[in-house]
């Protein structure tokens, strides 16, 4: 009798998007006349910069050919693109990296979970709250949490380290130590950030518990304000406490190609049972060979273009094309009487709901009487009850539209 893993019997009922994706198109069968302007599900709508097609459409031409033709790449990725991920990414901003500590993959998501592998499943996990899911998932799925609690909204023996506008939405270092800390700043869904001082913190913290810090910067292209690092690793001491998740998604409109990568530098240790050090390098490097075959190399060369000056200047404008939209949304929600954050370093805006509401109730409201998707804040976790997050990826004509149907709604 084949035996299923019964961690995913712990797990709701669907993924929180999965839920909205469900919602909405009931609605939308029941109002087929209904315009919907969607703001919640974090894509983007701007087409690929042209710079990254070209280098695309020459790659694809390239596999064509006899001469030029390639079939596997390495799993690493190819030595092109590390290459220029450190040198602009890293080397720009005196961060020291090498190309052997870079690995490409099709997605910062799949990474997030797939990171897991590696650790032992009697690790404690501290995530913030609210949290992006998959950080949340993919653990209850490896069995280091208990059973999900519907009272607390919580999952047993998982840490949680709330970050709401009470404490300005910077967690405080949980009461029990942690083995695994994800942080992800610019955050997701707050918008908010942290800035170098207290990221220093963390690593601290981290170095003092012999702690690994997954540190998720898929939004760190949106940083507006100096003093909020792009990177962990600008922080000293970092390449030995953190690994650090970047994606090509939202910084170059790659959602629909599938382009991220992972540093995990060789500084990274983890202990054995019996204490004996084990590289976390050496770990990940097993792992990525043997369960992935990497990226195709026509998208490889298309994220090679993003660091090209036209490439640069391309994805500049459509992430400054993003940000007016967030910046459309937080001053339109503040006109309306709304409490809001975010949306500055970020192209999410998080939002306090109305009094006597709960997130989802907001969330029916806006569907129902404005025709406006968002997301409700308790599917990050319990402490994003009470909030809603919206997104600056909409086109600039949807977004300052449902802007105004909002206003509306709330004269």
């Amino acid at each position: 009798m084949i035996k299923i893993n019964e961690n995913f019997l712990k797990l709701q009922d669907s993924y929180l998007f999965s839920t909205i994706a469900k919602k909405v198109s009931e609605f939308q069968k029941e109002n087929p006349d209904a315009k919907i302007i969607k703001l919640g599900i974090g894509d983007v709508t701007r087409p690929l910069a042209k710079s990254v097609i070209t280098a695309m459409q020459k790659a694809v031409e390239e596999m064509g050919n006899g001469e030029t033709f390639r079939g596997y790449g390495p799993e690493q990725g190819y030595e092109f693109l590390r290459e220029k991920i450190v040198e602009v990414d890293y080397q720009k901003r005196g961060v020291d990296i090498s190309p052997n500590e870079i690995f490409i993959s099709d997605g910062a998501k799949c990474d997030c979970g797939n990171i897991v592998d590696i650790f032992g499943i009697n690790n404690k996990v501290a995530i913030t709250d609210p949290v992006y899911p998959v950080y949340l998932d993919t653990n209850v799925m490896s069995g280091r949490t208990g059973n999900y609690n519907s009272e607390t909204g919580k999952y047993d023996k998982m840490i949680y380290m709330p970050a709401t506008a009470e404490n300005n939405f910077i967690p405080a270092f949980p009461a029990e130590v942690p083995d695994m800390i994800y942080l992800c700043y610019p955050n997701n869904p707050t918008g908010t950030t942290l800035s170098k001082e207290e990221l220093a913190k963390w690593v601290q913290y981290a170095k003092e518990h012999s702690s690994i810090i997954l540190f998720d910067a898929a939004y760190e292209a949106f940083i507006t304000e100096e003093d909020v690092p792009h990177s962990i690793y600008e922080i000293e001491g970092a390449k030995e406490v953190a690994i650090e998740f970047r994606s090509f998604s939202k910084t170059a409109g790659f959602t629909g190609l599938r382009c991220a990568y992972m540093v995990v530098p060789k500084e990274l240790v983890g202990y054995t049972e019996n204490g004996q050090e084990i590289s976390l390098h050496s770990l990940w490097n097993r792992r990525h060979g043997t369960k992935f075959n990497g990226v195709s190399y026509p998208i490889q060369r298309a994220a090679e273009a993003v660091y090209s000056e036209e490439g640069q200047k391309e994805i500049k404008e459509n992430i400054e094309y993003y940000l007016e939209n967030a910046k459309t949304i937080k001053n339109g929600l503040k006109e309306a009487g709304f409490t809001v954050f975010g949306g500055v370093n970020s192209p999410y805006v998080w939002l306090k709901v109305p009094d006597g509401m709960t997130s989802w109730e907001f969330f029916d409201k806006l569907l129902k009487e404005a025709n406006v998707v968002g997301t409700p804040g308790v599917g990050f976790g319990p402490s994003g009850e009470g909030y809603f997050r919206l997104t600056g990826f909409g086109t600039k004509e949807n977004t300052a539209e449902a802007v105004e149907r909002i206003k509306k709604l709330w004269k």
